[in-house]
């Protein structure tokens, strides 16, 4: 009788798998599914996975996964409902902008307003890359960022004339880091803020 057939090695996880898996456990430490310890383990786990077998596990009460092909397939929050840009701009002159609820985010954001009030709440917005820029020319008007807790806004590279601008750089409560918003362009005669809320359920 033959020998049974040696079994075939387990499949090479490759660095895009790898960060999808991680992206997931960001989106689901802010969503509230995984506290900071569970989080802390799993993200230690999938940087040192090296094959599917080792990553599956660590997603598969978090998101369906395909079976039985070779490939792990993973949305970052759930199917997006557009494809994400790579770039979107928003213009606006007297008048409002709002984004809101369940929208893609693009890889950078182009805003281009005068005398605008604007509102851009990410908090349940479907997360295209770990970095957000955003990039401002803004003259006079507000500009609202409602983020979820993780995410960090960094406004080192905004300039600003006659502007305010209230910008805490955190929610302040420990929350693992799941999105850095990174400002950009410039500010004349406006107001930004950001607030925190927990993304609707």
């Amino acid at each position: 009788m033959p020998a049974d057939p040696p079994s075939s090695p387990a499949l090479r996880a490759s660095d895009a798998e790898r960060d999808r898996v991680i992206e997931l456990l960001h989106v689901a430490v802010a969503d509230g599914r995984l506290d900071p310890v569970e989080f802390d383990e799993r993200l230690d786990a999938a940087l040192a996975a090296r094959t599917i077998d080792a990553l599956a596990p660590l997603i598969t009460d978090l998101v369906a996964v395909p079976g039985g092909g070779d490939a792990l397939t993973l949305p970052l929050a759930g199917t997006p409902a557009e494809p994400a840009a790579e770039l979107l701009t928003i213009k606006e002159r007297h008048g409002s902008v709002r984004r809101d609820g369940r929208w893609t985010l693009p890889y950078r954001l182009a805003l281009r307003t005068a005398w605008c009030d604007v509102l851009l709440d990410l908090t349940s917005a479907v997360r295209s890359a770990p970095e957000l820029v955003i990039e401002l020319r803004v003259r006079g008007g507000n500009v609202e960022l409602v983020l979820a807790p993780g995410m960090v806004v960094d406004a080192n590279e905004l300039s600003v004339r006659h502007s305010t601008l209230a910008i805490s750089t955190d929610a302040g409560d420990n929350t693992p880091k799941t999105l850095h918003v990174r400002l950009v362009g410039r500010m004349r005669h406006g107001r930004l803020d950001t607030q925190w809320q927990a993304p609707r359920r």
